[in-house]
């Protein structure tokens, strides 16, 4: 038998890449290109399903944005995003253009306008792994190893580790021998693997992700969350259209009954969608860092305009009391999940337009102002821990640095969620709401949790989704700070 490297190469039709200087024909084009890449690597898997080894490989290209430019642009500099950082060239490989339609026309068109020179939309040299091709078709399944009467990896390309990475965001990348640098923070590897996460652990496509993004560690906002939908569909004024809720089920109709699904996600996800997706999806991560970091890797590839925890967690300090909130102006991390791809000593910014928009929904929804606001949030360094029962191990040590740090709340997730979004250039914010007080014997037990998880759900809720409503109505270009992006950034946000 052939090895496989002496296989003759089957591909589809390779046209030269074209220049375009109008954002939109530049998305239908890489559209037009992606299709025909991926509907070619379906014919021919399907085929190769029923008749065995074809005696050739298969393989197909994601197509690529490229712009080139010989001098460096003179640009709005209170813009972070939308041009390169010196002249040459920079490209960034494309999957679901469809998906990424009204980002792509966004970055192409700032493009176009700061540096006045064409983009180049061709075919890349990055092959597309069959799974991500199939992804797209719901009729059809990538067998796993040996289930075949062939070994797939022999006619089709699999995933690519060497381009499933985030050197880009870590500032680890090294530029390829012609010097091409990164237009954007993901290859299109990268962002493949992710979409095909986010369905697997939050049981809803990645079409339904919205520009907001609220993370809880508790179930008792999902259902505050979906009796917030249903009153806003209800209002014709509200600018929300539907409610997406576990396994892709949709309504528009606010008294349309939702089934209880029998299979229940690691992180499920719900979305309140608007037309544009300005809306707001909710995501209960669970409890632990592990899970904040698993849904924030791939969310990010998504480009969220703002994402915000709005969970539980124990006050540190006795002057707090349970149901009071906590707005975290800085962060203790000792969740460990990141110390590879962000060192501990990267301090982790507060973000001003979040926090303003946090406060002001805490005072519109409470209606205290200024001074009052004290009475029910404290602002202050929020604390977040790998161990959910350190309180069991001697307390000497962690106790010492929360008091060093001025910590005055701990959980489990914030800090790895604004850590993330620090590292991924997604706008980032915590508001949590104090539930037990363990230093000082107010724990969490059944009896105060019920009369806690009442009181106070519903209105905590009502203060993330005010403040993203906030953000919504900000331009772009406030939101997305400078403070987030490095010396030498990617033109695409």
């Amino acid at each position: 038998m052939r090895r496989q490297d002496d296989l003759p190469l089957n591909t589809p039709d390779q046209p030269e890449p074209r220049a375009f200087t109008d954002p939109k024909l530049a998305v239908a084009h890489l559209i037009a290109l992606y299709d025909g890449a991926t509907g070619f690597l379906c014919d021919r898997f399907a085929q190769t399903m029923q008749s065995g080894h074809p005696g050739c490989r298969y393989r197909a290209f994601y197509p690529e944005i490229r712009i080139t430019t010989s001098s460096h642009a003179k640009i709005d500099s209170r813009l972070s995003f939308g041009h390169v950082a010196r002249p040459g060239a920079h490209a960034t490989t494309i999957t679901r253009p469809d998906l990424f339609r009204n980002y792509l026309e966004q970055q192409i068109g700032l493009l176009l306008m700061n540096h006045d020179v064409p983009v180049q939309i061709g075919l890349s040299d990055t092959p597309i792994p069959v799974h991500f091709a199939v992804a797209n078709d719901p009729g059809m399944t990538v067998p796993q190893e040996g289930a075949a009467d062939f070994i797939l990896r022999d006619v089709f390309d699999v995933p690519d580790l060497n381009t499933m990475n985030d050197d880009i965001v870590n500032g680890t990348y090294k530029l390829p021998p012609d010097g091409t640098e990164p237009l954007a923070a993901f290859t299109a590897q990268r962002v493949d693997y992710s979409l095909a996460r986010l369905a697997h652990y939050t049981a809803t496509h990645p079409v339904h992700f919205q520009n907001h993004v609220l993370f809880t560690n508790y179930q008792f906002y999902v259902s505050e969350f979906e009796a917030y939908a249903r009153k806003v569909l209800a209002d014709p004024e509200s600018g929300y259209v539907s409610f997406v809720s576990t396994g892709n089920v949709e309504i528009t109709d606010p008294q349309t009954p939702l089934s209880i699904v029998e299979k229940v996600p690691q992180m499920p996800a719900y979305h309140l969608k608007r037309k544009d997706g300005s809306g707001v999806t909710l995501v209960n991560i669970g409890v632990g860092p592990s899970n904040a970091k698993t849904a924030t890797d791939h969310i990010a590839v998504l480009r969220p305009h703002a994402w915000i925890m709005v969970g539980h967690c124990a006050g540190l300090r006795n002057s707090q009391s349970l149901g009071d909130f906590v707005l975290a102006h800085a962060y203790l991390r000792e969740d460990k999940v990141l110390d590879d791809d962000l060192p501990v000593w990267v301090p982790i910014p507060a973000l001003a337009e979040i926090q303003i928009a946090l406060q002001q929904a805490v005072a519109e929804e409470t209606q205290l102002q200024d001074y009052d606001l004290k009475r029910v949030m404290r602002t202050g360094t929020v604390a977040s821990v790998d161990n959910r029962n350190w309180e069991l191990r001697d307390q000497t040590g962690p106790v010492q640095r929360l008091s060093q740090s001025r910590a005055i709340a701990l959980d489990m997730e914030s800090a790895t969620i604004a850590a993330n979004g620090f590292r991924f250039r997604v706008p980032y914010g915590t508001l949590l709401c104090v539930s037990d007080k363990p230093l000082h014997g107010e724990l969490k037990l059944p009896g105060m949790a019920s009369d806690f998880y009442r009181t106070q759900v519903s209105r905590h809720l009502m203060i993330g989704i005010r403040a993203m409503e906030r953000l919504r109505d900000m331009p772009l270009a406030r939101i997305h700070s400078r403070k987030l992006r490095s010396f030498d950034e990617t033109a695409f946000l």
